[in-house]
């Protein structure tokens, strides 16, 4: 029997946050690490619950807890190429995105603590960038826009989705999620390969691209950006690679 085909969308890591697929050569960047206690499958964006999708108004940043940074840009990994887990195919790529009612899907999945509190900062008009990973030729494809602040993600209460969670409670939810709508894509696909050649020379001169979290906290599936790094980032695309 040939495996089920996701519905819902993206690929979102769980349990491993972002389950090394078996590819020759793949870069220890593009692994994702597992929180504790965190089941670790990819996660995936679909359809968004029922009754919880609509875009809100727009919150800017929030105000933070004292020492706590606030970001309002974001990077969000998803695997573009076919995996099966649990017998689906957890597949979701920016193009699945695009594809969705909408163009709008819940970002579910995660089991990774650090990466569900990083979305639970997340305030409808952020932006963020969609990130293929766990695939040939990882690196950022565009852009998408996060219109519905964190909810419980259904998905782990569910026995036959990939990131079922026994140990979290109806009464008591461990995971989040949010919805994202696609913005568009970038100019031109901007590499891992060449992400790493900036944050390279960046740590060596003092350059924006320094601290990039795809470097310092590789494994994780959604990470913060400073305005400075996504305006850098994302001027790549007017360039010729490097």
């Amino acid at each position: 029997m040939p495996p089920k085909k996701r519905t819902r969308g993206t690929t979102v890591k769980s349990k491993h946050e972002e389950p090394a697929a078996k590819l020759a050569k793949k870069d220890d960047d593009e692994k994702d690490s597992s929180g504790k206690g965190a089941k670790g499958a990819p996660r995936r964006r679909g359809k968004p619950e029922a009754g919880n999708s609509g875009m809100q108004e727009d919150k800017g940043a929030a105000a933070a807890p004292a020492g706590k940074e606030v970001y309002c840009h974001w990077l969000m990994k998803s695997e573009p190429e076919s995996r099966i887990e649990k017998g689906v195919d957890v597949k979701f790529g920016i193009e699945d995105l695009k594809a969705l009612p909408k163009q709008t899907g819940c970002w579910d999945g995660v089991r990774n603590y650090q990466a569900r509190n990083f979305m639970k900062d997340m305030k409808v008009g952020h932006e963020a960038f969609f990130y293929h990973s766990n695939c040939k030729e990882p690196g950022i494809a565009g852009l998408m826009k996060i219109v519905k602040e964190a909810y419980v993600d259904h998905t782990q209460f569910d026995k036959k989705d990939a990131h079922y969670d026994p140990s979290s409670k109806k009464d008591n939810p461990k995971w989040y999620m949010v919805d994202v709508q696609f913005d568009r894509m970038t100019k031109r696909f901007i590499p891992l390969s060449e992400l790493k050649k900036y944050h390279q020379q960046h740590k060596s001169n003092g350059g924006v691209l320094k601290g990039l979290a795809l470097f310092t906290r590789a494994r994780l599936s959604v990470q913060p950006l400073s305005k400075e790094e996504f305006d850098f980032v994302l001027s790549l695309e007017d360039k010729e690679p490097i």
